[in-house]
């Protein structure tokens, strides 16, 4: 069966470093050196492995930084275009009724004059069939 190889390039970096690490304190314990000379290695070799330590959480902050200040962005445009969106529809719908209200007005206007002409009109045909009788 095939092993699962996919992992990062930072996984893999950390277990280089890792194993570097252990591999300089084994090479510091077994050097021909004086208590004092290995002590000194040992502390230098720390005071790196703590500054890289810093240098490289400094580093995932910013870049943690520069993710959160362009997804922020990314909302903010994001919420701009949909609130562009809903006031462009809103008004695309104001304009919409206020054209049906205008029509639906003069429909109405309209079968009003009709049924005033229709009542004049049937008014002037009873006044004339009781002048004739």
């Amino acid at each position: 069966m095939a092993e699962n190889q996919s992992g990062s390039g930072a996984d893999k970096l950390v277990y280089f470093l890792v194993g570097a690490g252990i591999g300089a304190i084994t090479a510091l314990l077994f050097a021909p050196k004086s208590g004092s000379e290995l002590r000194s290695d040992i502390a230098d070799a720390t005071r790196k492995g703590l500054d890289y330590a810093r240098d490289a959480s400094r580093e995932v902050g910013e870049r943690a930084s520069d993710y959160y200040q362009t997804g922020v962005e990314r909302a903010s445009d994001l919420t701009a275009r949909g609130k562009e969106a809903v006031n462009d529809l809103t008004d695309r719908g104001k304009d919409l009724i206020s054209r049906q209200k205008g029509q639906f007005a003069a429909a109405i206007e309209a079968g009003k004059q009709g049924y005033r002409e229709a009542k004049k009109a049937d008014q002037g045909k009873t006044s004339a069939a009781v002048e004739e009788s």
